[in-house]
């Protein structure tokens, strides 16, 4: 994953999205042309990006699916050591007309929390190729976790968090922000583990009471 080097890039994460919400506008974008714009810090910003609409209430029906999907599949390749790579269908799906715009508005406070929060600090744990490895993975894990069609309310959010921690903490070096994306992850799992057992207990009792037993 990509580290900020602040003598080339100085923006922070709502200024680039603004660059980005003014570049495409007024037609459908396809994330090949996001990438090429973003150039080689490309891949960690764009999984901050796509993870930020499933932490706020954006309307983008048909695109959950695929947006989850990317996220995974470019964690997966950091993850193994890979050069960052998508698909060619992937690369062609279409974000629709003025999708930075309305990403900025409706994820302007999830985005200035982390402009606020995002530090250099706990260098350790973003110091060597293997450690950020290992944050990809749990990256990999939360964007899986977002493919899961849980109608459960909260069900996206903790691992959206997790996706937006972990790979904000590694481009910023904050360390604590990425332990904070492992917290949420582990929040995640608990909550789909209870919302599983509740779910199976209610069915049951629903099947007792159909029965008349």
């Amino acid at each position: 994953m990509h580290i900020k080097d602040y003598s080339k890039h100085t923006k922070n994460l709502s200024g680039e999205l603004r660059d980005l919400a003014e570049e495409f506008k007024h037609h459908p974008v396809p994330l090949s042309e996001v990438i090429a714009v973003l150039q080689e810090r490309a891949y960690t910003l764009l999984m901050i990006m796509l993870a930020l609409p499933f932490c706020a209430p954006v309307s983008i029906p048909g695109l959950s699916t695929p947006l989850g999907l990317v996220i995974a599949l470019v964690a997966a390749r950091f993850a193994l050591g890979l050069p960052p790579w998508l698909p060619e269908r992937l690369l062609k799906v279409k974000l629709p007309p003025k999708f930075f715009g309305t990403l900025l508005s409706a994820a302007s406070n999830v985005i200035g929390f982390l402009e606020r929060v995002l530090v250099p600090r706990w260098r350790w744990m973003t110091s060597t190729p293997l450690l950020i490895r290992l944050h990809a993975v749990m990256i990999c894990l939360a964007a899986i976790t977002l493919l899961i069609p849980a109608p459960v309310p909260f069900s996206n959010l903790f691992p959206a968090l997790a996706v937006l921690l972990g790979a904000a903490g590694v481009m910023e070096r904050d360390g604590f922000a990425v332990f904070c994306g492992y917290l949420f992850m582990v929040i995640g799992i608990a909550y789909f583990g209870l919302v599983a057992v509740f779910g199976v207990q209610i069915i049951e009792l629903l099947h007792d009471k159909v029965l008349g037993r």
